[in-house]
């Protein structure tokens, strides 16, 4: 009887990073290698984040593709070159989806709803299955809430990454995430 190589391995943990305003600066639209421009403490963190044994997994929205801004071969092109980067900086992606769809898209073959755009969690499973990730020892990365629903259905960590000192959402109440920007998750894995 044969096993499926995922039961046999032991499940590792993963850090889910969203890609726009948390790798990279944000700049709408992002496709052409020349706008490129890492985020502030990036780099650090994403080695730190490796150092501590997380698989680094990027998750992103990509609306400019249903939106006819640019296209899938445009953000692959772009993604080639950002990993490439990395490697030779001494930091592995292990895996990276990205959603192209938008329920409003000009690009119809784009037009729908799907599991696959955040909020929506189907990315995380889909990692956690085919990279052998334990959800519930990993922790989600982003900008927004959005890129941090994956913590309200699991037990991951979510960082939320403010923008230079300022924060434009409602803290109070029961949150999933920590508010904080590089420098602090690499404290926080530093005390861990």
């Amino acid at each position: 009887m044969e096993s499926n190589r995922a039961d046999t391995m032991e499940k590792r943990k993963a850090a889910f990073l969203d890609r726009d305003g948390v790798i990279n600066v944000d700049k709408d639209y992002l496709y052409r290698i020349e706008d490129f421009e890492y985020e502030e403490g990036a780099l650090t963190g994403l080695k730190t984040l490796e150092e501590a044994g997380y698989l680094l997994i990027v998750i992103t929205n990509q609306s400019g593709i249903a939106r006819g801004y640019y296209t899938e071969e445009d953000y692959r092109k772009l993604e080639k070159w950002i990993f490439k980067d990395l490697e030779q900086r001494g930091i592995h992606i292990s895996g990276s989806y990205f959603c192209p769809h938008h329920p409003n898209a000009t690009v119809l073959k784009y037009k729908r709803s799907c599991d696959c755009r955040k909020p929506a969690t189907g990315f995380f499973y889909r990692a956690a299955e085919e990279l052998s990730v334990d959800l519930d020892r990993s922790i989600a990365i982003g900008d927004k809430e959005r890129d941090l629903q994956i913590c309200k259905e699991t037990k991951a960590r979510g960082f939320l990454l403010r923008k230079r000192g300022a924060i434009s959402i409602d803290v109070s109440g029961n949150n999933d995430f920590t508010i904080t920007d590089w420098a602090g998750i690499c404290q926080a894995l530093k005390r861990e």
